[in-house]
């Protein structure tokens, strides 16, 4: 039941995440949700995001940033950054999932998704067909309807876990 919103990867933050590895591994465009998965909500880029873009680039990976805050929020974060962006998603509907590809020109198999919300990150990139990865929340701080959305996390992430544990006792 609680497997449509299973991420494929769990990791403590996207600064953990071995893109070099994702790369070796044949994926080319990343999609990134931005507050809390980037930077704290609201917060322009930092050091370490515009150090993470540049990395990508280096390493030959496309990118896009999709958000469902409004053009101005986005474009703020995107002034450091410059990249794709697309505003206003309406995650997790996957039309801007597929025109995020669009825009770095890559396809489901070549392309992932790094957001920290189950129900409308994660959820949009599996309905998508891309790998997502879920990464903790930055910040403690968000907006109620968010904080309404962790409780139910939770228990998502409770039978996730315990899915991986017995995956690996398996194995």
């Amino acid at each position: 039941m609680f497997e449509l919103f299973f991420p494929d990867d769990y990791v403590a933050s996207t600064y953990f995440i071995s893109f070099e590895k994702l790369y070796q591994e044949g994926y080319r465009g990343v999609i990134f949700d931005i507050d809390n998965t980037l930077v704290p909500h609201g917060a322009p880029a930092d050091a370490r995001a515009k150090k993470l873009f540049e990395r990508l680039e280096k390493i030959g990976f496309s990118s896009c940033l999709i958000s469902n805050n409004q053009e101005a929020r986005v474009r703020m974060f995107n002034e450091e950054i410059q990249t794709n962006y697309i505003y206003n998603a309406h995650k997790p509907s996957t039309k801007n999932y597929v025109r995020a590809m669009e825009l770095m020109g890559t396809t489901r198999s070549d392309t992932l998704f790094v957001g920290d919300q189950l129900f409308t990150d994660v959820w949009g990139a599996k309905r998508a067909k891309i790998r997502s990865i879920l990464v903790k929340p930055i910040h403690p701080k968000e907006e109620i309807q968010i904080v309404l959305k962790r409780y139910l996390e939770r228990i998502v992430l409770y039978f996730y876990k315990k899915e991986r544990r017995n995956e690996r006792k398996k194995g």
